[in-house]
């Protein structure tokens, strides 16, 4: 995954320190790392006593996901022993709808991966693997997108998996900057809906939604997660693939064997096996996933060294394969 770096200081951010630590002063307001999404920003922010907190702003006035994510941090921290994030302060409903979070406590997975020879990134994507299981150990009566909640339960806009999938299509087509395959949307939302019968049997577990490696790190207690804002109610199979692709493929390979082999294994370590009817399910989990470079095209096409009308004329055949995958 490729990525720029959001510019750290705005109004937004300055009013939402100002509602967030009325009475502290900030030395220094920095980028918290790279991303892609444009709805929030997030900074670094070095008081004057040296107390560094991160605070993430909805850029959209949408509180929707702070609240989703303040909901499920603490829900997740009194329901597993995967650690998350400390929440200092946030508020969901106001002007400017915020989450300041305390550092974590270890090093991300982009550092240790970046460092780490071939058995530590073994070791390390059995990790991952655990604590994704213990997440989807998490599990509910129906499917649904969270909409509020604490440490004790979670609230549910709840319905069929087909239609919670095919809404957080919706949302990522929202997030999405590049107009130029828009219809993969549409085309993957239609295969999604065709394959309801295969869907909607399946279980209803927390997905976190977006392991990418920034948003995996280590503490002395295990391996933990950041970022819960986009977490949902649907099938493991799906988040399972989505972390697979994120962490250890490349844009137009799979990952090393080994390295897959042993997130998988890890996985079962936890769970006793991969999510029921995960073989099943994959292809159309491989579709929707592909939105994220459909949707993106421009931003990858700006990192690759190759033409762009090359580049593009392989993403639309990419998208056909995998979608006639599914008509097969």
């Amino acid at each position: 995954m490729y990525y720029v770096i959001v510019p750290p200081m705005d109004d937004r951010i300055a009013s939402a320190l100002e509602l967030a630590f009325p009475d502290r002063d900030a030395d220094t307001v920095g980028s918290a790392g790279i991303s892609w999404n444009e709805k929030n920003n997030t900074v670094c922010v070095e008081f004057a006593d040296r107390e560094t907190v991160y605070l993430k702003v909805a850029s959209d006035d949408d509180g929707s996901r702070i609240a989703r994510e303040t909901a499920v941090i603490p829900y997740v921290d009194s329901h597993t022993d995967v650690p998350v994030p400390t929440i200092l302060t946030r508020e969901a409903d106001g002007p400017v709808p915020y989450i300041a979070t305390a550092p974590v406590s270890g090093p991300n997975l982009v550092e240790l991966w970046t460092d780490a020879v071939s058995s530590e990134r073994v070791a390390l994507a059995r990790e991952v693997g655990a604590s994704l299981a213990r997440v989807h150990e998490l599990r509910f009566e129906t499917h649904g997108l969270i909409t509020d909640g604490d440490a004790t339960s979670l609230e549910l806009d709840s319905g069929p998996w087909t239609d919670v999938l095919v809404e957080t299509i919706a949302h990522m087509r929202e997030l999405a900057p590049s107009e130029r395959f828009d219809h993969h949307f549409d085309k993957v939302t239609q295969a999604v809906v065709e394959n309801r019968k295969t869907l909607d049997g399946a279980p209803a577990a927390l997905l976190h939604g977006d392991l990418a490696q920034p948003n995996c790190f280590r503490t002395a207690s295990g391996l933990g997660f950041l970022d819960w804002e986009i977490a949902h109610v649907g099938d493991p199979a799906r988040d399972l693939y989505r972390a697979k692709v994120q962490l250890f493929d490349s844009l137009r390979s799979e990952g090393p064997a080994e390295i897959i082999d042993a997130f998988y294994d890890g996985y079962r370590s936890v769970a006793g096996g991969l999510p029921d009817g995960y073989e099943t399910r994959r292809p159309i989990y491989a579709a929707v996933r592909f939105l994220g470079v459909s949707g993106f095209f421009d931003k990858y096409a700006e990192f690759r060294d190759e033409d762009m009308e090359l580049f593009a004329d392989w993403v639309d055949s990419e998208m056909t394969r995998r979608l006639d995958r599914l008509e097969s």
